[in-house]
């Protein structure tokens, strides 16, 4: 008997698992090589983040993390990438707020260094130094994304759709 009291809890015990990451779209381009090349090296990097989730079956999400980089040098673009590096998580029996969370942060969190070496990666296969992507804290912008749609109501929509900018 012990056995069939035990079941139940395991059912409703919270559960979290990485089925797949992958990298999901993939965008670069060097517009002013190779003059680039031949000229100083300033860079100067622009860096934007963005999170999108979506539920694909009953307790399975999938979770996309978008970084683009913009590089200049000189004043000149030096190049451009943009990568979209997602995963498939099974997440069961979480409180929405909690389930939101995860998706918000901590999922990134997991994807983050992915998307940092594919970006060095194709960086430096395109001729130009190394770009190590510092640290991102997730935690902290999905405190700020909570905050900004507490004032404005049209964040809420944003954030149904499992969208965090």
């Amino acid at each position: 008997m012990a056995d069939k009291t035990e079941k139940p809890a395991e059912n409703n015990a919270a559960q979290f698992e990485i089925q797949r990451i992958f990298v999901k779209d993939i965008s670069y381009e060097a517009p002013n090589t190779p003059q680039t090349f031949v000229e100083a090296w300033k860079p100067e990097v622009k860096l934007n983040l963005e999170t999108k989730s979506n539920c694909i079956q009953d307790n399975v999400h999938e979770v996309v993390l978008s970084v683009t980089a913009t590089v200049t040098s000189n004043n000149k673009s030096a190049f451009l990438i943009e990568v979209h590096q997602a995963g498939i998580f099974l997440i069961a029996s979480l409180p929405e707020k909690q389930l939101r969370q995860m998706l918000g942060s901590f999922c990134p969190n997991i994807l983050f260094p992915y998307v940092r070496e594919v970006i060095s990666d194709i960086i430096v296969r395109g001729g130009f130094p190394q770009l190590l992507l510092a640290p991102v804290n997730f935690d902290a912008l999905y405190t700020q994304h909570l905050q900004d749609q507490e004032k404005a109501p049209t964040a809420a929509t944003a954030a149904v759709d499992g969208q965090i900018h």
